[in-house]
C-alpha cells in the first residue's frame, strides 16, 4: 500500500478499524483509558522514588570502643571524598600533632618521675610491685630541661578551647578510655597527660583558619596573629634534640617496658619524626593528619556527596559516636533509618585493659559490643561492615613475642602469628554476626590498618559500591 506522503504513518495505526462497532469502540476506549491510569501511576511513583532519593541520603554509623580508629576512618571519607576541604585545614592540624608530641613526652616523663620515686624509697618494691631500673644524672637533666613544654601545652590548649583556665582545659577532660599504660598499672599515680577534648560542634579548626587568615589580610597581621603559637614552636624547635635523646636513651625504653607502655601504638604518635614536625615551616602531610588524635566529644556529623561507578552522585551523611562506656547509652537514637554500621574492632588491643573496669579484657569488650550491635532489633535490616583493625600493631606485638594465647586463653596452642591469630578472630566475629542476626542481611569483613591511607581508600571504595547495591537491591531496581 502506497501512503501519501502528507500522512502521518503513526497516525494510521493508530486510527480505529474502518468497520468498528460501537461496542468494539467503546471496549477500545476503556482499555485505553485504563492503560493511560497505568502509566500515569509508573509516572507518578517515578517521580516520587526520584524525590525519595534526592532527600533520604545514605546514613553510616561509625561504632567501635574508643581508640578502635572510628575519627581516623571518618578522615579517610574526608580525604577521599572532600580532599581540598581537608587539605585547607592543614594548619589547624599542626597545634594538634604538637600536643600529641608534648602529651607522649609528658607521659615518659611521668614513667621517669615513679622510677626515681621507686629508687628513693626506703621500703624495697613487693612481689607485685613493678622494678625500675636506676635513673642516670643525664637522665634528671634532660627532665629538667624539658619542663618548659607545659609552656607549649599551654599555648596550644589556648587556641583549641578558648576560654578556659589551662587546668581546666588540661584536666578535666581526662580520656578515661586511654590508661596510662596498657596494663594493670594504668592508674598508678593517675594520669599526667590527660588528654584535651573538644565539642563535636566546636569550630575549632575555623578558629584557627580565621586566625591564619586575618594574619594574612593585615599590614602587622603576622607578628600579631601568631605571636604565642609562634613562640611555643619555636620553644618546642629548641627542645627537640632533648627529646629525641629522651626517646632514644635505653632506661627510658627499659621503664616504660616496666610500664608496659608502648608509645608507638598510641594513637598521635610522631617521636620517630620529632626534626620534621618541630621544623619552624612544617606542615602535616595526609598521613600526619590521619595519625594525629584530638579526642572529641559527643557525635559529629558529616555529608559527602559520593559516586559509584556511573552512577549520579548521591549524598552520604556519617556519624562518629564517641566509645566509651559511658557513651554507648546515647548510640540507640541513631539505630533507626542507617543503611550500614560500619564496626572497628581492634585486633591489637588483644593485651590490653579497659581503662574503666581493669578485669575486663579490651578485645573481649570489643567482641561483646559486637554482639550487642549485631542482636540489636533496630538494626536487623542493617547492613554490618566489619574493620578488624590495627592489624599493623597486631603484627608488631606478635614479632616481638608477646603471646596471644596468653590473653586470648580460648587460642589455644595455634602458631602465634599474624595469619592465624587474624583468621581466628574473623570466624569468631564472624560467627556471632550469623548467630545473633535475626535474618539474613548484608555482612563483609575487612583487616585493616586505617592510618594506611591507600589501603583503606580501596577499602572504603569497595564499602561504598557494597552500600549501593545494597540499596539498589532492598529498592528492586537491581
Amino acid at each position: 500500500m502506497t501512503v501519501a506522503p502528507d500522512i502521518d504513518p503513526l497516525s494510521l495505526v493508530l486510527a480505529p478499524p474502518k468497520d468498528e462497532t460501537p461496542e468494539a469502540r467503546e471496549a477500545r476506549l476503556l482499555k485505553e483509558r485504563e492503560a493511560k491510569k497505568r502509566s500515569d501511576m509508573i509516572d507518578l511513583e517515578l517521580k516520587r522514588d526520584q524525590q525519595d532519593k534526592k532527600s533520604k541520603p545514605v546514613k553510616i554509623l561509625l561504632l567501635g570502643q574508643s581508640e578502635s580508629g572510628k575519627s581516623t576512618t571518618l578522615k579517610n571519607f574526608q580525604l577521599i571524598n572532600s580532599p581540598k576541604a581537608f587539605r585547607s585545614e592543614r594548619s589547624s592540624w599542626r597545634a594538634v600533632v604538637h600536643l600529641n608530641v608534648v602529651r607522649s613526652v609528658r607521659l615518659i616523663l611521668h614513667a621517669l618521675g615513679e622510677a626515681e620515686a621507686s629508687s628513693a624509697s626506703s621500703v624495697p618494691p613487693g612481689p607485685d610491685e613493678p622494678v625500675y631500673p636506676e635513673i642516670s644524672s643525664e637522665l634528671r637533666t634532660l627532665k629538667m630541661r624539658l619542663s618548659p613544654l607545659q609552656q607549649v601545652e599551654e599555648a596550644l590548649l589556648a587556641k583549641l578551647t578558648p576560654g578556659a583556665a589551662f587546668k581546666d582545659r588540661l584536666y578535666a577532660q581526662v580520656d578515661v578510655d586511654e590508661p596510662l599504660t596498657n596494663g594493670p598499672e594504668s592508674t598508678r599515680g593517675g594520669n599526667p597527660a590527660a588528654e584535651v577534648a573538644v565539642q563535636s560542634g566546636a569550630p575549632w579548626k575555623g578558629a584557627f583558619n580565621r586566625l591564619i587568615a586575618n594574619a594574612r589580610g593585615s599590614v602587622d597581621g603576622p607578628e600579631v596573629e601568631a605571636q604565642d603559637s609562634r613562640e611555643a614552636r619555636q620553644l618546642l624547635q629548641a627542645c627537640s634534640e632533648d627529646v629525641i635523646r629522651l626517646w632514644s636513651d635505653p632506661t627510658v625504653k627499659e621503664v616504660l617496658k616496666v610500664h608496659r607502655l608502648r608509645l608507638e601504638d598510641m594513637a598521635g604518635f610522631f617521636l620517630d619524626s620529632i626534626e620534621r614536625v618541630t621544623d619552624l615551616s612544617y606542615e602535616p602531610t595526609d598521613d600526619d593528619i590521619l595519625k594525629a588524635r584530638l579526642k572529641t566529644l559527643g557525635v559529629s556529623e558529616h555529608h559527602f556527596s559520593l559516586k559509584a561507578g556511573n552512577m549520579i552522585p548521591q549524598k552520604w551523611v556519617v556519624f562518629d559516636v564517641g566509645g566509651a562506656r559511658s557513651l554507648r547509652a546515647a548510640w540507640v537514637p541513631y539505630f533507626d533509618d542507617m543503611n550500614a554500621i560500619i564496626f572497628l574492632a581492634p585486633l591489637s588491643c588483644f593485651d590490653q585493659v579497659l581503662a574503666e573496669d581493669e578485669t575486663v579484657n579490651r578485645l573481649e569488650d570489643s567482641i561483646l559490643l559486637w554482639k550487642a550491635v549485631v542482636s540489636n532489633p533496630l538494626l536487623k535490616d542493617t547492613s554490618l561492615i566489619l574493620f578488624l583493625n590495627k592489624i599493623d600493631i597486631l603484627k608488631a606485638k606478635l614479632a616481638s613475642g608477646q603471646k596471644f594465647n596468653e590473653f586470648v586463653v580460648s587460642y589455644g596452642d595455634k602458631p602465634n602469628d599474624f595469619e592465624n591469630t587474624s583468621q581466628y578472630m574473623k570466624k569468631k566475629f564472624t560467627m556471632i554476626a550469623k548467630q545473633h542476626s535475626a535474618e539474613p542481611r548484608g555482612f563483609y569483613t575487612y583487616f585493616t590498618s586505617v592510618t594506611d591511607a591507600q589501603s583503606t581508600a580501596d577499602i572504603l571504595g569497595s564499602v561504598r559500591d557494597i552500600i549501593v547495591r545494597s540499596n539498589l537491591t532492598r529498592s528492586q531496581l537491581v
